[in-house]
């Protein structure tokens, strides 16, 4: 069998679950929805409750919290939780409830009644943009173009995430074929964002958005280096050089630099932190 072109294997007419699929994450990966335990969310005292881990697409919504408090709205504080995914934390009855379909973020606003629970991490970034009034566009063209970004985000980054960078990274072995498909994939949307930052400041123009906050923890995160080891090499990821402008503008800022430090293990960062209650756990 060729490490490039694996041999030997016809898809049964119908698919069974008969063992974990190997790879980073295989323990946690399943045909099934539901909860597996019974475990109780805890409740912090203030408006907003997030139970997260420090991923892309968490780190979308800890930057627009910080973002919020930044510009002052109060009633953004919030109150992250860590959800160890690696231990199955996302199974547990209480997040269930809250999402459905176990992946985080997933967001409950206690200034409801009763609360409302918010998850997919675009729905939550949109929930919040509307419920303070702010990073996203007021008029119908910007709004308009702010939300074509949004879900161009919601629905190229799998691609990225669970297409390449499984197969890049975490894959039990390497295939040719899966990682040169991706590579393509990957690299035309890099284009696509390098081409449409050419003559744009930001995603949806001249202001900054929750469209910038939702593609710049995966995207930027490629050309940055802080995605999959050797990725921004692989993918020459220097030569969209707009989108490294846009990826190092937006890292400056302090509600992100802040934000990214949200729901992450410290074991090798003590700048990092599990937990946000309050402002002073970020100093």
């Amino acid at each position: 069998m060729s490490e490039n072109h694996p041999a030997g294997y016809e898809p049964l007419e119908v698919w069974t679950w008969e063992e974990k699929s190997g790879g980073a994450f295989a323990n946690i990966n399943r045909p099934i929805a539901g909860p597996t335990h019974d475990k109780e969310l805890p409740v912090g005292k203030n408006p907003l409750q997030l139970h997260s881990l420090g991923t892309p697409n968490g780190i979308k919504v800890t930057v627009m919290l910080e973002e919020l408090l930044a510009v002052g709205h109060s009633g953004a504080e919030y109150d992250a939780w860590y959800i160890d995914i690696g231990e199955g934390d996302q199974f547990g009855s209480g997040f269930v409830r809250i999402n459905p379909n176990s992946k985080i973020p997933a967001l409950l606003d206690t200034t409801t009644e009763p609360g409302t629970r918010v998850f997919e991490s675009g729905s939550i970034l949109l929930y919040l943009a509307e419920k303070f009034g702010a990073f996203i566009p007021a008029n119908h063209t910007g709004r308009t173009e702010c939300l074509n970004w949004l879900f161009w985000q919601m629905g190229s980054a799998p691609y990225l995430g669970g297409g390449f960078g499984h197969f890049f990274a975490y894959a039990p072995f390497k295939i040719q074929y899966a990682i040169d498909r991706f590579a393509m994939e990957t690299k035309r949307q890099l284009d696509v964002l390098d081409q449409h930052l050419a003559d744009n400041r930001f995603l949806a123009g001249t202001d900054y958005t929750i469209a910038d906050m939702a593609v710049w923890p995966w995207y930027g995160a490629i050309t940055a280096g802080n995605s999959y080891a050797n990725a921004e090499t692989f993918l020459d990821a220097a030569s969209y050089t707009n989108v490294v402008r846009w990826e190092c503008e937006i890292a400056e800022r302090p509600a992100v630099q802040r934000g990214r430090r949200v729901n992450r293990s410290s074991d090798s960062d003590p700048s990092l932190i599990r937990e946000r209650h309050d402002a002073s756990d970020l100093g």
